[in-house]
């Protein structure tokens, strides 16, 4: 079952698996389309020859059909695809595969960590700095960092890899650099004032599908709009649940709030002020798809988002038919960024960034350059290419756009003693039907909080979001310096309507 033909690796390359052999914990710090999935297959082949198996952990949205081709090309039935969405026959299958000692490799999304697999020699954490490898249902936790800590306890090798990678990884583990891209390839970067499509932007399109080339769309929000808002008072229509901005849905016809599931008809009317008509704002793949198509005959439009792929087998028809040139324009939210190779694309259009730049993390410039690079990376694979970019912050991402090593450095010296890696967050969440009850809750948790002398109470109130679900929510974010006073202090708290997220990655 097992193909024993290495796959040909570059001097770049080679040089890059050769040190990776050579360390217990390492980050491949390797620009999009290097060739990384040629080192991970090297590296498993060379631990299934010591007689050891591995785990190959990536984003849910990474396992495509083009993955797991490239992956059994080379291991036969000897490994099995692990995510959500196989049902309870097929994991019991794949579990008695495993029992059996059938099973080399287990590749998968991050449940797949927890698989019965024995003598696991390696595992690989690809697209590491995903933040879907954070498990935001209890037990909270990271698969990345859970992957090392399994690793050092089994004694195997953990490999963590990206094109752009968290700086906690950067910060924490040795760095094996891959910056030459497999095919040397030219791209031409124009940066442009303005946040909705625009006639310029659809005759580029236009003009590159009447060239018989293939284009790519970043929109950073699905649906149709993200929300509907009132002029004359200036509010957001709101879930009557969860005070956060219903989305529009126009195909579906109705709002839908994406924290609750609770949908209800589209309205014409403000229900706080009555005024007649609603405005939505920030535009979503929907919208995009009516403008491109309205404005350019004939052409076909593959719209990649969570509304649209949400199966494994609409995800490979999708692909399937833009590797064939069925159609001709990939339109998307960040699904467009999670490692899927496109060889065709010679013009991306990136809207919206902005949006990612502006948001209430301190991990936001982190992340809008890094969905840059990833998106930008998607393109000009096999040929030249063009990328245009909406954002009113040109000069940041200009600076960081080809040396994201660079951003790393800067951000290292923002982080340093306010943020992870260098000291350990956490974030109570308190939630109660009674606000008030909730309320008197969080106060008295920061009273008990403060005999703690190493931890710092960063700060307490009101979640962003402040009702969820019909309950009441409240955050309080503390700091420590050591992982161990914080853990302390935490244990220290009995409530049942709290949850605690250590180092979150999102705090709405």
């Amino acid at each position: 079952d097992i193909s024993h033909k290495l796959p040909t690796l570059s001097n770049e390359q080679q040089k890059a698996y050769n040190q990776l052999l050579k360390k217990d914990r390492a980050l491949l710090f390797g620009v999009t389309g290097s060739g990384k999935t040629e080192i991970f297959i090297s590296l498993m082949m060379k631990s299934i020859q010591e007689g050891k198996k591995c785990i190959f952990l990536m984003p849910e949205i990474s396992l495509t059909p083009q993955m797991q081709s490239r992956l059994e090309k080379y291991f036969g039935k000897r490994i099995v695809m692990w995510h959500s969405k196989l049902t309870k026959k097929q994991k019991d299958k794949l579990l008695e595969s495993i029992y059996a000692g059938e099973v080399d490799i287990v590749a998968g999304a991050r449940s797949a960590l927890f698989t019965p697999l024995s003598d696991i020699g390696l595992i690989i954490v690809d697209e590491e700095h995903d933040d879907s490898y954070k498990s935001m249902m209890k037990p909270r936790y990271h698969a990345r960092d859970m992957a090392v800590y399994i690793a050092n306890k089994l004694k195997a090798k953990v490999v963590l890899a990206s094109a752009t990678p968290s700086l906690s990884s950067y910060y924490k583990y040795d760095v094996v650099r891959l910056f030459k891209p497999f095919i040397q390839t030219k791209k031409r970067y124009i940066f442009i004032e303005g946040t909705t499509l625009t006639n310029g932007i659809i005759k580029k399109i236009e003009k590159n599908f009447r060239d018989g080339e293939q284009s790519l769309l970043f929109v950073p929000t699905r649906g149709n709009f993200k929300y509907l808002y009132c002029q004359n008072c200036g509010k957001t229509h709101l879930c009557p649940y969860c005070s956060v901005g219903m989305a529009l849905h126009r195909y579906a016809r109705h709002l839908k709030c994406h924290y609750c599931n609770y949908t209800e008809p589209i309205r014409e009317t403000c229900v706080y002020c009555g005024h007649t008509p609603l405005t939505s704002q920030r535009m979503g793949t929907v919208e995009a798809k009516e403008m491109i198509e309205s404005g350019i005959k004939d052409i076909v439009i593959e719209q990649f988002d969570r509304d649209s792929i949400t199966t494994p087998t609409k995800l490979k028809k999708a692909l399937k038919r833009f590797e064939n040139k069925e159609s001709h324009i990939l339109l998307g939210t960040q699904m467009l960024s999670k490692g899927h190779d496109y060889a065709n694309i010679s013009l991306s259009v990136i809207t919206g960034i902005d949006y990612i730049y502006g948001l209430s993390d301190y991990r936001a410039r982190q992340r809008a350059i890094g969905l840059l690079i990833q998106i930008a990376g998607r393109s000009g694979r096999a040929k030249n290419a063009e990328v245009i970019i909406q954002s009113s912050n040109a000069d940041f991402f200009q600076l960081y756009l080809n040396d994201y090593e660079a951003f790393l450095k800067d951000e290292m010296e923002f982080m340093r003693d306010i943020y992870p890696p260098f000291v350990s967050l956490a974030r109570i969440l308190i939630s109660h039907k009674d606000d008030a009850k909730g309320a008197k809750i969080t106060l008295d948790i920061v009273e008990k909080l403060k005999a703690f002398e190493e931890v710092e109470i960063v700060g307490h109130g009101k979640a962003p979001i402040e009702r969820i679900a019909n309950k009441f929510r409240y955050n309080i974010l503390l700091r420590c310096e050591k992982r161990m006073p914080l853990l302390k202090a935490l244990h220290a708290i009995n409530s049942t309507s709290i949850e605690i997220d250590i180092d979150p990655v999102e705090f709405s």
